[in-house]
């Protein structure tokens, strides 16, 4: 009875304790049966980062080492000892699994009756984008198993290839899965699909494969525009953005978005890429390679590219397959033109295959025919392995990168086989106005750029004089990713400009900063989803090599989009037997100064500078050259008389080719004034209509004759006309 009494005591002090912290206030009876006595008025926030690293342990003789414990490891990050967290040992068993019970045929002559064969299950497409399912925190969701991904890239991949994409995908699971693997599959044909989760069915597995629809978004295979381009005559089909079109980003931002998924993982993934090949077109985004690369070192994930050509033949016509140059064109399979050019554009498209493989631990797979090889080398690079994870006590949200060391204790003689490091997580908020500068600073220096918003992005160059050219720099972005804010009887957004351009030393010759305020009415706000936005801004520079870093930021929902690539400027004086002329700006609209959606800064000291101004008006290149049956194409250049004191006479001609077919050609336009007395620059320039054309891929090709010296000059690059 008398502990009981003590205990009373206790919580009545408590009580009156609780009330005299309330202060002399009366509540009202009703409050005093409601409300709680004791209410919390501290709120405790922290910031932690789970990091994650596998790592294989073998002896000498390259035996796993096992029956390791945490206590036998000490991990390091920049150098500061870090507490594990997370222990797990995956031992993978190389058992093989015993044969299917019914033959799935990997080619024609193997095909068994049809009764045998497993029918592909009907497809339904999901109300509800499906994702790959995601682990808590420290979970090991796929205890001692062994997780491969096999990405099916279909855009731009010809129907051959990927028919031998998907034999070698079944060939692996038919014939060389085991019992530790688990299988996810993915897809992307202009959207990124996830088709089947990870799993250890292999039956289910081979259905999902088998049911892959072949010939989805082939259409955008074999782009080139060079002497090895073959005259097929079809039409093209639009994909839903222009920005889709003469560049890989959205690829690689749809595989960035698949290692996003894969990084709640904490076990070693393989990524197996089939694609034949990424081919770049000139001007592309850099920072988005860099970024993909960034995001598999962080979800910890391995790149096997398989280029699923297989071994090419370089015959000076290219394969049986191919269709002929046709023409005048057809010279280049003779002279050994179309054998380089097959040459070097097979050789380009697979630098970036290799180095998506080089930067994330994985082996690219190239020139082979038996593409279940490059699935069965992931399979064979995870081992037995150990999982380690610690929580960084480094919580700044910075992007930078971190480096990793991993030792064991008393043990120097192991070889251990982990990631070096990684980039941190970034979070960029909405600063005060006093502090948006220095962010957007400190995301221009960032080792891993961000690519929240899509740009696109043309460098031209003018001549000003012998060593001074004006370089003019034009960005877009679709108007969908902005976000709109309302004020007033009108909806408003402020886009943050930085441009830096540096030379091949990595000095800082130009720069530029500047913003725009983009207004609409509220009656067409909803259009700017459907339209576009460009900025543009000029420097002069000497001739050389540079590379162009470009960020921007929509200041609604502090999105960032950085663009970063290398340009040359040529150097016109030097006599190479060719008439020399600047870069060819294509276009589809001329707008007034003053008529834009967004209003620039006060800097407008470049304009005076700039050709593409004329009469109050600024000619806005394509960037993307996509065009519309409906609009007039305009083109402009110049051509360059160093030594003339009056214009001597050019002629000048415009056609538009598919394949080696001539489709189109303008009259010849004879230019006989002009000349610039201080660039010596004589302006070029075309206008027509689409309107007769029909709708599909072209080449554009622009050639400038002067007939009193002897020279001529010619510019050729690929276009497309939509209905």
């Amino acid at each position: 009875m008398k502990s009981y009494g003590l205990v009373a005591i206790v919580l009545m002090a408590l009580v009156l304790a609780a009330l005299a912290q309330q202060g002399d206030r009366q509540p009202s009876a009703k409050q005093e049966l409601n409300a709680p006595l004791l209410k919390p008025t501290v709120k405790f926030e922290t910031t932690t980062q789970l990091v994650i690293v596998n790592v294989v342990v073998k002896d000498k003789d390259g035996r796993p080492i096992e029956n390791l414990k945490a206590s036998d490891f000490t991990v390091f990050e920049d150098g500061k000892p870090q507490q594990i967290k997370v222990f797990e040992y995956q031992r993978l068993e190389d058992a093989p699994l015993p044969p299917p019970a019914k033959t799935f045929a990997t080619r024609p002559e193997d095909k068994p009756q049809e009764a045998e064969l497993p029918q592909p299950a009907p497809r339904v497409t999901s109300a509800v984008q499906s994702t790959i399912t995601p682990a808590k925190p420290g979970e090991i969701k796929y205890k001692d198993s062994r997780l491969l991904v096999l990405y099916f890239d279909f855009q731009g991949m010809p129907v051959e290839d990927q028919i031998r994409a998907q034999e070698g995908a079944v060939k692996f699971l038919t014939t060389q899965m085991t019992a530790a693997d688990r299988v996810a599959i993915m897809s992307y044909t202009g959207q990124l699909k996830v088709l089947h989760d990870f799993s250890d069915d292999r039956d289910s597995l081979i259905r999902t494969v088998r049911g892959l629809v072949l010939g989805e978004a082939s259409e955008m295979a074999n782009v080139v525009s060079d002497e090895s381009a073959e005259d097929t005559g079809a039409a093209f089909t639009a994909d839903e953005s222009e920005f889709n079109i003469f560049n890989t980003d959205r690829q690689l931002t749809a595989l960035g978005q698949a290692l996003k998924m894969l990084g709640s993982l904490p076990e070693k993934k393989a990524l197996v890429y089939f694609a034949s090949g990424i081919a770049r077109s000139g001007i592309d985004n850099d920072a988005q390679l860099r970024a993909t690369i960034n995001t598999a070192l962080r979800s910890n994930v391995s790149i096997y590219p398989v280029d699923a050509r297989g071994l090419v033949a370089m015959a000076p016509a290219g394969n049986a397959n191919r269709g002929s140059g046709g023409g005048a064109g057809n010279r280049g399979n003779f002279s050994g033109g179309a054998g380089r050019s097959m040459m070097s554009n097979l050789s380009g498209s697979q630098d970036t295959l290799y180095a998506l493989a080089a930067d994330t631990g994985g082996k690219a797979f190239l020139d082979s025919n038996d593409l279940a090889m490059g699935v069965a080398q992931a399979q064979r690079d995870i081992a037995s392995y150990y999982i380690l994870g610690y929580y960084s006590t480094n919580t700044a949200m910075d992007g930078k990168y971190r480096r990793i060391k991993v030792q064991i204790n008393n043990n120097l003689s192991a070889k251990l086989d982990y990631r070096t490091g990684y980039f941190a997580s970034k979070e960029f908020k909405q600063f005060t106005a006093s502090d948006r500068e220095r962010q957007l600073e400190e995301a221009l220096m960032l080792g891993d750029p961000i690519t929240d918003l899509t740009l696109a992005l043309e460098v031209a160059y003018f001549r000003l004089a012998a060593d001074r050219y004006y370089v003019p720099v034009t960005v877009k972005m679709p108007g969908s990713d902005l976000e709109l804010a309302k004020r007033g009887g009108s909806q408003s957004t402020r886009l943050d400009y930085i441009c830096q351009v540096r030379d091949t030393r990595g000095r800082l010759v130009a720069s530029a900063r500047d913003f725009i305020t983009v207004k609409l009415k509220e009656d067409t706000a909803a259009d700017l989803s459907k339209k576009t936005v460009a900025y543009d801004v000029g420097f002069a520079l000497q001739p050389g090599t540079y590379t162009l870093k470009f960020l921007t930021r929509e200041n609604e929902t502090g999105k960032m989009g950085t663009f970063e690539t290398r340009f040359t400027v040529p150097d016109l004086t030097k006599d190479v037997g060719m008439l020399p002329i600047s870069a060819v700006v294509l276009s589809n609209q001329r707008e007034k100064l003053d008529n834009a959606i967004g209003n620039a800064g006060l800097n407008r000291r470049m304009f005076s500078f700039n050709p593409l101004v004329r009469g109050g008006e600024k000619l806005v290149p394509s960037v993307t050259r996509v065009f519309r049956k409906d609009q007039q194409m305009y083109v402009f250049l110049e051509a360059y008389e160093p030594n003339a004191e009056t214009t001597q006479p050019l002629v000048a001609t415009l056609g538009l080719y598919r394949g080696k077919v001539k489709a189109f050609e303008t009259e010849p336009v004879r230019i006989t004034e002009g000349l610039h007395p201080l660039t010596k620059a004589v302006p070029v320039r075309f206008s027509f209509p689409l309107e007769k054309l029909e709708p599909g891929r072209y080449i554009c090709q622009v050639n400038v004759i002067n007939p009193s010296a002897g020279r001529f000059a010619y510019w050729r690059a690929p276009i497309i006309v939509l209905p």
